[in-house]
């Protein structure tokens, strides 16, 4: 099977925990572990989010006076190659030493009119307390809103339109290369009225650009990874229920937060109607069973109705 994984910025680095290189590298290592056994039966392409990572970059060169800030769509390149480098060292300390990796920097085409850009949603950087939050708003240009307990930074996430490196990556899946592609939604870019492209202060959802590219290489299943070991509905109460299987039109028909499960949601749905193909949310640790619909949600045009756990 061809199969994409979309790899959460939380399985990278745990709600809470402080940003340091170390922690990540520790969770990359438990993440590669999952994403080797799934290599070693499946072609494999992974994707990735870099939330907590571009927007400690950006706090970090905000705090830098010397120089004007680095923009959301530079920073975003630094932390797809920061991320890149962890997962293919992680990787090959697992798989053959014949085993080819490859971190591709991925450009992806979004609207000017997208009606994001009026709506900041995609949370980016560290988690802060209400009142952290209300600090930093009064020297910095941020806009926070609640994750959680938390408060973090928003950003607008546009939708992806086109990924321009899909040649390439294919290009790479046929030579037997287990490709990072797509980190964090792929740097945004758009075009001027002169025809040239430009990078984007936004971040693209990684998993509504993880669909697409699923789509676009006609992957068989497409593997949202996140923090939660299923889609519920009613979270956070004493009716909460998993959701093992359902069908995007029935799965369409329920509400999920836009900041956290409903651009998980929506990327599934779109793939399963797209292709055909199963797409699964669900924990790293269960990701062998999800693709047999052992664990996790699996949506997917074969199903007629929800079935809870």
């Amino acid at each position: 099977m061809r199969i994409v994984v979309a790899l959460g910025g939380n399985a990278l680095l745990k709600r809470g925990e402080p940003m340091t290189a170390e922690n990540q590298l520790k969770n990359v290592k438990i993440a590669a572990s999952t994403l080797a056994e799934l290599a070693k039966e499946h072609e494999l392409v992974i994707a990735h989010g870099n939330g907590p990572q571009v927007g400690l970059l950006a706090l970090q060169a905000a705090n830098y006076g010397s120089v004007e800030p680095y923009p959301l769509d530079v920073l975003g390149a630094e932390s797809v190659g920061q991320i890149g480098y962890m997962i293919e060292q992680q990787m090959g300390n697992i798989l053959p030493f014949s085993q080819k990796f490859a971190t591709l920097l991925t450009q992806v085409e979004v609207d000017k009119d997208d009606p994001a850009f009026n709506e900041p949603t995609k949370f980016i950087g560290p988690v802060y307390s209400k009142e952290q939050a209300a600090k930093i708003q009064e020297t910095r240009d941020f806009t926070f809103k609640a994750d959680g307990e938390y408060y973090r930074r928003v950003v607008p996430s546009p939708l992806p339109k086109r990924i321009f490196e899909i040649e390439v990556i294919e290009m790479l899946i046929k030579a037997g290369v287990i490709v990072t592609c797509a980190g964090g939604g792929g740097i945004p870019t758009m075009y001027q009225e002169d025809g040239s492209l430009i990078g984007v202060e936004a971040v693209i959802d990684k998993d509504r650009t993880a669909s697409l590219l699923a789509q676009e290489i006609k992957a068989d299943a497409l593997l949202v990874l996140t923090d939660v070991d299923s889609v519920y509905v009613e979270w956070g109460t004493a009716n909460q229920k998993a959701i093992r299987s359902a069908s995007p039109d029935t799965l369409g028909k329920l509400d999920f937060p836009d900041g956290s499960m409903g651009p998980k949601v929506e990327a599934a749905m779109e793939f399963a109607n797209a292709t055909g193909g199963r797409a699964c949310i669900g924990s790293l640790d269960n990701a062998v069973a999800m693709l047999s619909g052992k664990a996790g949600t699996t949506v997917s045009t074969e199903v007629s109705q929800i079935t809870y756990e």
